[in-house]
């Protein structure tokens, strides 16, 4: 049994991740043996995406200590729940629906994502075409040396013309 100052240290800390975090999905893993929970926890790991499961009274109270709007997010807290935190928006569904093909579970419960709320194992597929900031911005940049590149290219391809015309041009102003 914990005492109050244990369980509010608990709290305090589950209040302080979800505030530092912008990926959070809870998920249940209910029936999962030692072996299937310990290989998820190594595919978490290894994702760098932390896997805890926690009370959802504790976690009730840690969101709304929170600065953060969970919206209907407390409505899926029943049940067994397991909190996975990650920095990348995708990747915990990604490990989600990559265990699953071999087994049944975890099952996505929700996730908030940037302040974004998902709710039910129906968004798994919405949330791993997330994309991260990183392959935005990639594409982003892409984007716009696109048209720089084709200047580029169009200033090479009539170099000799630009130099004339230039040339022509420098003269006049004489």
């Amino acid at each position: 049994m914990r005492t109050r100052e244990q369980k509010a240290q608990l709290i305090q800390e589950l209040t302080d991740r979800l505030s530092e975090n912008e990926v959070i999905y809870l998920v249940d893993i209910l029936g999962l043996n030692a072996e299937t929970t310990s290989n998820l926890r190594r595919a978490c790991y290894g994702s760098d995406v932390n896997i805890q499961v926690v009370k959802n009274t504790m976690l009730k109270q840690a969101m709304d200590n929170s600065n953060k709007e969970f919206g209907e997010l407390v409505d899926v807290l029943h049940g067994n729940s397991a909190l996975m935190l990650a920095d990348v928006g995708n990747k915990p569904a990604k490990i989600i629906k990559d265990f699953r093909k071999k087994s049944e579970k975890p099952i996505l419960k929700g996730a908030w994502i940037e302040e974004s709320v998902y709710v039910g194992d129906d968004q798994l597929d919405t949330l791993v075409a997330i994309k991260s900031k990183e392959e935005l911005l990639g594409e982003l940049i892409g984007l716009l040396q696109s048209p720089a590149k084709n200047v580029i290219s169009a200033l090479k391809s009539g170099g000799g013309k630009l130099a004339g015309i230039l040339k022509t041009l420098s003269e006049k102003s004489e």
